[in-house]
């Protein structure tokens, strides 16, 4: 019988992803002059579980790099070795090539074997090049102890057990192993003996030997130290119980020899990699053909009495918590999500139908029906805002990304940062998550490297060496507000202005500060003197802004000179839903999106202005606005020629502000916006689609297009 696992190959990227990632922040959180050994732990744990992981799916390449990994940390963490920056240097690093080779199994990206190769010999060089330190004294839990040797990171304890199946001793050792070291030697009546060199007490043993045999079963006492000699043999002894046993976790496998059949090979349990690779459309990443041929091993997990695999009893009161956390959650993929929330969007078209045509109703031939309708009405709306609260992820898969890349820029530019996130747990849209990424990305690298100053500027101004700055996110009425904050240099007015002439901008003297900041926006502007590899091309502020505004969110700037500078980004909570307002021209019936609206007017005669070669323009208290005839946009047959018997609705986008003439006013409502694009085609000033409660189809307007399209605003001078 064949298994196909390449259903379980998607759940150990994304689990070892998860575990890069908590090994990265680990890594940037861990005090390197007084480490908590809890943290030296952990980090330990990241890499040993990947080291199994990969090794059960024949990833032999990530199996090597954090076998190197594994055996460094294991020395620091106990005590063999002090932390210090260059281990974390080289952790980092070891961290990336993971990273790149897990791309590589995943997507068939291209892995770069010189920087791996480069990473398993700092790894190398480092482990061996031990400098011991001295390791807190153990307290003595035998009386009659010997005196341990500290350079052998703790006291040893010979554990001698009964006979038990290899299961259960290949479960124990594993186990034992995240204690110490840990070697196994065979005894006469088919019993083994396991020694234990460790900091950890003798009741912690015995706590974790209960799991598997009953205390009373076991001879421990404490064995005398180690020569050089002999502890060069039991590393030996060490390493080969890791490898013959499957790294504690898995029987043993002998290697296969050329008489042997695929069934002998385990081939008829598991399949070949590279065939599943061929199955799942994945090619081999280039440049690592030795991974790709590497047979996956083959893995039994056989009842124990009480129909549990031992390695699960023997894991257990490690796991009680992290188990109880797991049972809480599943993995469910975004495309069921996504269908999940149309059905649920044709719910809501379909309860707005049946509420729309129950209000001909007579409310006192059919009160039962229409309670019943009413009733379906509420459940609808809070089934909607469940389901939408799945696609709901915590800002801190964003915040969580640049810890690693503000302490690698600020010690490539010779700065001291201090980053503070804030809002870590609001939560946004995983479509806008994903989209917001690339440009907060550039606004911080802007920050670090434009925003805050060298030290020693920073000190001569009488400011702290290491600048601030600050990433937070929060709610602010139907929008989240996300800000990046710097307490630098701030914006210079006087340079930008200096710039935007030069680059042939319409400015003057007498601009405000908010439109001057404006200007770093624009495409192709730059201050930077000089052009390097973080900035200074003038690409990448004009696609922030771009990027931002097709989500429908804006970018404001604040900044005071030699105070520091906050960007600003308000987004909708999601795409999926759009709180609008229906209008009407014509026949035709658009929804406006609520959040650009400012308010709806009829003007009077002496409000309309026509101004030759732009076009009319609408006076709304004192301020001159350019007026959007709807009809015009889309050539359709209006009601109404004549703005003074239509409504005219006040929009802003952009920090510009702009009149939109329509016939009617329809009114408020929540909608489902369906992609048009996908559906059709682009549509010019349209950004989607919804259906009515009539059945009926309604285009979504894109206000910002509608805006840049109008030829009024193309040209400042109206706003003088």
């Amino acid at each position: 019988m064949t298994i196909d696992i390449s259903q379980f190959f998607q759940v150990f990227f994304d689990e070892a992803e998860e575990l890069l990632a908590e090994k990265e922040r680990l890594l940037l959180a861990v005090d390197i002059a007084s480490p908590d050994p809890e943290d030296l732990n952990a980090i330990f744990r990241t890499a040993h579980s990947i080291k199994g992981g990969s090794s059960t799916f024949g990833l032999n390449d990530m199996t090597e790099v954090t076998h190197f990994l594994e055996s460094l940390l294991d020395r620091i963490r106990k005590g063999e070795m002090a932390l210090t920056a260059e281990h974390v240097d080289a952790f980092l690093a070891a961290k990336d090539i993971l990273k790149m080779q897990l791309d590589g199994h995943r997507n068939g990206a291209h892995v770069d074997q010189d920087a791996v190769a480069n990473v398993r010999m700092m790894l190398q060089e480092l482990s061996q090049d031990v400098v011991p330190v001295a390791a807190p004294p153990a307290p003595s839990f035998v009386q009659s102890a010997i005196k341990a040797n500290v350079s052998t990171g703790g006291r040893r304890y010979r554990i001698e057990m009964p006979h038990v199946e290899q299961r259960d001793v290949n479960a124990l050792t594993a186990e034992l192993g995240l204690l110490g070291r840990v070697s196994v030697m065979p005894l006469p009546g088919e019993r083994h003996a396991i020694t234990v060199t460790t900091h950890e007490s003798l009741e912690d043993i015995i706590a974790i030997c209960s799991f598997v045999l009953n205390p009373d079963d076991l001879k421990i006492f404490e064995a005398p130290a180690l020569t050089p000699e002999q502890q060069i043999i039991e590393d030996r002894e060490r390493a080969k119980v890791e490898d013959d046993m499957g790294y504690g976790f898995f029987d043993p496998i002998d290697a296969p020899t050329q008489e042997q059949s695929e069934e002998e090979r385990g081939y008829g349990f598991f399949q070949p990699i590279e065939h599943i690779r061929a199955t799942a459309g994945i090619v081999a990443p280039a440049g690592n053909s030795a991974a790709s041929a590497a047979p996956v091993q083959q893995v039994r997990a056989e009842p124990s009495e009480t129909g549990e695999p031992a390695e699960k009893k023997a894991v257990a009161k490690k796991d009680d918590k992290h188990a109880a956390a797991e049972s809480s959650s599943i993995r469910v993929s975004i495309e069921k999500v996504d269908q999940l929330i149309n059905l649920i969007g044709e719910l809501v078209i379909t309860q707005a139908m049946i509420e729309q045509r129950s209000d001909a109703l007579d409310p006192m031939v059919h009160e039962r029906l229409l309670n019943s309708v009413s009733q379906l009405t509420r459940n609808t709306r809070d089934l909607q805002e469940a389901v939408m609260s799945i696609r709901m992820m915590p800002m801190d898969f964003v915040f969580s990304r640049f810890p690693r890349m503000v302490r690698d820029l600020a010690a490539k530019l010779g700065k001291k940062v201090d980053f503070i996130t804030n809002g870590a747990a609001t939560e946004l849209d995983k479509g806008l998550i994903e989209r917001i990424v690339d440009p907060l990305t550039h606004l911080v690298r802007n920050s670090i490297d434009h925003g805050i100053e060298m030290p020693e500027a920073r000190a001569a101004a009488g400011k702290t060496e290491a600048g601030r700055l600050f990433l937070s996110a929060g709610h602010q009425g139907g929008n989240i507000v996300i800000e990046v904050s710097d307490d630098g240099a701030g914006l210079n007015r006087e340079r930008i202005l200096a710039k935007a002439l030069q680059n042939g901008l319409p400015v003057n003297d007498n601009m405000s500060d908010a439109d001057v900041w404006q200007l770093i926006f624009a495409p192709g502007f730059s201050t930077a003197e000089t052009v390097t590899d973080v900035s200074g091309r003038g690409v990448g502020m004009d696609v922030v802004k771009r990027n931002i505004m097709a989500m429908g969110g804006s970018v404001d700037i604040r900044s005071a000179k030699g105070f520091g500078t906050t960007i600003s980004i308000s987004l909708p909570l999601t795409l999926a839903i759009l709180d609008g307002m229906s209008i009407r021209c014509g026949e035709e019936v658009y929804i406006l999106p609520l959040g650009f609206v400012v308010e709806s007017l009829q003007p009077a005669p002496d409000d309309i202005k026509e101004i030759s070669g732009r076009g009319p323009v609408i006076k709304v208290r004192g301020e001159y606005l350019p007026l959007i005839p709807l009809y015009q946009m889309f050539d359709i047959t209006p009601r109404f020629t004549n703005p003074c018997e239509g409504i005219v609705v006040i929009l802003e986008s952009d920090g510009r502000k702009a009149g939109l003439f329509v016939d009617d006013l329809v009114g408020q409502q929540q909608v489902v916006v369906k992609n048009l694009e996908s559906n059709y085609r682009k549509v010019t000033g349209i950004s989607g689609a919804t259906i009515l409660g009539d059945g009926g189809v309604s285009l979504i307007l894109d206000v910002t297009a509608l805006m840049r399209s109008s030829r009024q605003l193309a040209d400042d001078a109206i706003f003088s």
